[in-house]
């Protein structure tokens, strides 16, 4: 009788936004991959310690870190304390993201709401895959699959002006996402792009109505909402290396929304 190969072990995945919704389904999929998950997230609440649990339940070892994404200078200090407790980090997924505080006219949209928003969708999430870039090229790691992931939305190429600072901070990522996977693809770190579509979440539960609406009307191919474990099952299959050869991807997830018709 052969002994079954064992998997190698893939090494130490980052989820931001991991508490619930697309990062809390990541985050657990991942630990079923085998990841050790780090679940990074500004509020600890229930919602944050069901995740940490089904991590556990999966297999997984899990850390849970607070932090905004958004404060730059307190990255370095918490992703040091990652590795410290569980080990190099081979796979970021940059969840973590706010919406517009109201939606409403763009023409009185405020600086404060641009600078909140594109702080911490973008800015932040630039600086954060900068240090984890910079932690995995200085690390050696024979032999295990590194990826990065930018998750990104359908409002990176479709138009919302009721939230407009939000569409301009995730038009952004695509080419965040292509820089980093020109610059690191010689050290095998591959990055991709995530486009989400309509997602049901927490986050949009304002317009749970006025998209369901929408999708039955045919908005997308596919006549329903996403859910997160949709989104999830694309970032751990690729993080396992489903997808070789392709980094530099923008991988829609939307059920055919993207596809433009007349």
């Amino acid at each position: 009788m052969h002994e079954q190969a064992q998997r190698p072990d893939p090494g130490v995945a980052i989820v931001t936004g991991g508490r619930r919704g697309i990062g809390g389904a990541t985050a657990v999929h991942l630990a079923r991959a085998g990841y050790s998950v780090a679940v990074v997230d500004v509020v600890r609440d229930a919602d944050a310690d069901e995740t940490v649990r089904r991590i556990d339940e999966a297999g997984g070892k899990a850390a849970f870190v607070q932090a905004d994404i958004g404060d730059v200078d307190a990255q370095p200090a918490w992703i040091a304390r990652i590795v410290e407790t569980l080990g190099p980090i081979t796979c970021l997924v940059n969840n973590a993201g706010v919406n517009v505080p109201v939606r409403g006219d763009m023409l009185e949209a405020t600086p404060e709401a641009f600078d909140r928003v594109v702080g911490i969708n973008l800015r932040g999430t630039f600086f954060l895959t900068q240090a984890v870039a910079r932690h995995m090229v200085q690390t050696a790691a024979p032999g295990v699959q590194r990826s990065i992931f930018v998750v990104s939305s359908a409002n990176a190429h479709m138009a919302s002006p009721e939230k407009a600072v939000y569409c301009l901070a995730k038009s952004a990522l695509p080419m965040l996402a292509r820089m980093f996977a020109a610059r690191l693809g010689e050290h095998g770190i591959d990055v991709f792009e995530i486009q989400p579509g309509l997602i049901k979440t927490t986050m949009n539960e304002a317009v749970w109505d006025t998209y369901g609406q929408a999708i039955a009307n045919g908005v997308s191919p596919t006549r329903r909402w996403g859910t997160p474990d949709d989104v999830a099952q694309v970032i751990s299959s690729v993080a396992r290396g489903l997808m070789p050869f392709c980094t530099g991807t923008t991988i829609p997830v939307g059920g055919g929304l993207h596809i433009h018709r007349l």
